[in-house]
């Protein structure tokens, strides 16, 4: 009876083992192949049958190159593409985390009527589908003549703003009351407990949501793809990689796409390696109540 409960132990352990490793291939496998598609030439592209690594097409030895990555380098419009979905996705997050963390203040804290509607509305606004809403978007912007860069900023808050709301929410609403009655004792008003003794309490979850809200606004492409149709200059990165085009006609450059999708990558890797400790912190604060 021992040895057979040490074996299904050990045949669980080894399931749960190759279920962890398929789910890795699974996730990790598209950004293998960006990456070793960026570091062939178009001969080796279109040979058959597919390289797992580049390798030259005569000799077949080890042959990755960069001239991908120096060329999309050189390429005029997808640096100013990355200098635009910074400025967008940047201001895009800052004003988000802002407003939602008073938002969430408000909703997790404070106690007036139709607190608990408010929150059923707010998560309902992430249920719409972008298409449904952009041609009424594109009307308004048109009609106050916003420019294609502030239009981008205002129009993602429609999506970065009820997820900031909903998940700070949540993460105010596990504060301890007694920090704001020890406050209120002590003199200070509702936005001075905000402000100098909860908010500090968030930063976990700031960090989480904001380099979430980050992450939407750096890869959406329909709203930008509208708005910057008349503006090609305030073109974000998603935009201008579908915007590339071959040498000749009717070349599709997917070295070069695979290449500046290499590069876009970085900047989230950077966020997610730098912020790591307060990324864990933000996703299990509250699991465990003491």
């Amino acid at each position: 009876m021992k040895k057979r409960s040490v074996f299904l132990a050990a045949l669980n352990r080894t399931g749960f083992s190759l279920m962890i490793l398929l789910i890795l291939v699974y996730l990790l496998f598209p950004f293998y192949w960006a990456i070793n598609s960026s570091l062939k030439t178009e001969s080796q592209l279109f040979m058959t049958p597919a390289t797992a690594i580049p390798r030259d097409p005569v000799t077949l030895e080890f042959s990755p190159t960069l001239i991908n990555y120096a060329a999309v380098l050189q390429d005029g419009q997808f640096l100013r593409g990355l200098a635009n979905s910074t400025i967008v996705a940047t201001s895009t997050t800052t004003l988000a985390l802002i407003a939602g963390s008073f938002a969430a203040f408000a909703l997790g804290k404070l106690r007036f009527r139709g607190r608990r509607p408010m929150l059923y509305v707010i998560l309902a606004m992430t249920m719409f589908p972008q298409v449904t809403v952009l041609a009424g978007l594109y009307a308004v912007i048109t009609a106050l003549g916003l420019s294609a860069r502030v239009s981008m900023i205002f129009t993602y808050m429609l999506f970065t703003l009820p997820f900031t709301t909903w998940v700070l929410t949540s993460f105010f609403r596990g504060l301890p009351v007694a920090l704001m009655e020890s406050a209120q004792v002590d003199g200070a008003t509702p936005f001075q407990t905000f402000r100098k003794i909860l908010l500090p309490l968030t930063a976990p979850a700031l960090v989480t949501t904001g380099l979430l809200a980050f992450i939407q606004a750096w890869n959406e492409y329909l709203f930008a793809l509208t708005f910057t149709s008349i503006d090609p200059a305030a073109r974000t990165v998603p935009v201008a990689i579908a915007y590339f085009t071959g040498a000749v006609a009717r070349q599709e450059p997917f070295g070069e796409i695979m290449a500046a999708a290499s590069l876009v990558t970085i900047p989230l890797v950077v966020l997610v390696l730098v912020f790591q400790r307060r990324i864990v912190a933000g996703l299990t604060a509250g699991a465990i109540k003491g």
